[in-house]
């Protein structure tokens, strides 16, 4: 089954060269010249595996569009701008952005991006229905929520991302670029940030008792950051409890 793609632009010549394009390459594409649009082609399509998605848009900020996505799915999202500030990039790939590329671009390395994207997207897929028990935490990976003591803390996409990669990692310490390579893929664009640290911060504040001195995600001097292994083991099962 081909892959299908979103295209958010609301220039015309963009959108005929990136689609005529992407098309060669075997994908089915889909078009959509607003912010407005957008959702309403995701919430149509019901099948959309990565969105390319330009930050100037006529209605709406190509962040609040991301922002707007990502509490209902974890889409790749590629953002297209002609902004070239590493502040500015950050910014989209802290609202959600996978990936930033900077206008004018050549279509190879956008097409490498994109592989790279639904390659590790797909890497990354969790087994529907299961879930997943430590301490007093309780994963439900079916409907991406997550209780504290049967209380719903509600994680963005992004932390529910990055408790799982804990979760499959306990008791490794784990270097900020890995948290870069597994959960945003470009590193390169974070060098002197905090954006590792602040979601860290953010995570720990909805599933510690006291994030100002955490039990369950340790900070490793020197390295970056741990689920303790001393806490009970992950397991896995199956809830027959209805969550409302």
């Amino acid at each position: 089954m081909q892959n299908q793609i979103l295209i958010v632009d609301d220039d015309p010549d963009i959108q005929v060269i990136l689609k005529d394009n992407l098309e060669i390459d075997g994908y089915f594409v889909l078009v959509a010249s607003s912010g407005r649009e957008t959702l309403q082609l995701m919430e149509k399509s019901g099948r959309v595996e990565l969105i390319i998605l330009d930050l100037s848009l006529p209605d709406v900020d190509g962040i609040k569009v991301c922002e707007t996505i990502r509490k209902f799915s974890d889409v790749p999202i590629i953002m297209l701008t002609a902004r070239d500030g590493i502040a500015d990039k950050v910014l989209g790939l802290e609202r959600g952005a996978d990936d930033y590329l900077v206008k004018p671009f050549d279509y190879l390395e956008l097409s490498a991006r994109i592989k790279a994207c639904l390659r590790r997207h797909s890497s990354q897929k969790i087994p529907s229905g299961e879930i997943i028990y430590f301490a007093d935490i309780e994963i439900d990976t079916e409907k991406r929520i997550v209780f504290k003591k049967g209380v719903n803390v509600n994680l963005t996409v992004k932390e529910f991302r990055l408790l799982l990669f804990f979760v499959g990692n306990i008791g490794k310490a784990l270097t900020r670029e890995e948290f870069r390579e597994a959960l945003w893929k470009t590193s390169d664009l974070y060098t002197g940030s905090r954006t590792i640290d602040v979601h860290v911060q953010h995570l720990r504040a909805k599933v510690e008792d006291n994030p100002s001195e955490p039990k369950l995600i340790l900070t490793v001097q020197g390295i970056g950051y741990m689920l303790d292994a001393q806490i009970n083991r992950p397991t896995v099962g199956r809830s027959d409890r209805s969550h409302t």
